[in-house]
């Protein structure tokens, strides 16, 4: 993940993503992170995955989408914290860092920043 600020790379970090990361979002449950533009739109400092912020996912044509193939496109895609006592699918589609990046993260990125998820 690269954090950017204007054209200026201020911050690059190693992330994970859930079971089946390769491929766009389609329906809830599939373990897939979304690919597209979106912005964080609100922010959790009680997570269980440390920090979080949200990514306003799904969008309109997400949902539009998923309506028309008859699936629900899921939601409460964060960027979040590690969860160390965590096994198996725990990022269930989220972007994860390791904390002390989630803290730096945390502190850089206010609500409405630009995200842009692509493969």
């Amino acid at each position: 993940m690269t954090l950017l600020r204007g054209e200026k790379v201020l911050r690059t970090y190693r992330i994970a993503l859930g079971r089946e990361p390769v491929g766009a979002k389609r329906q809830e449950g599939d373990g897939r992170t979304p690919e597209g533009r979106y912005r964080v739109d609100w922010r959790n400092p009680q997570s269980k995955y440390h920090l979080s912020l949200h990514i306003s996912y799904p969008e309109a044509a997400d949902a539009e989408r998923a309506k028309a193939e008859g699936v629900e496109p899921g939601g409460e895609i964060m960027i979040h914290g590690w969860r160390a006592e965590a096994e198996g699918d725990w990022t269930q589609g989220c972007i994860a860092v390791r904390n002390e990046e989630m803290d730096e993260i945390w502190r850089l990125v206010p609500d409405g920043t630009a995200v842009l998820i692509e493969a």
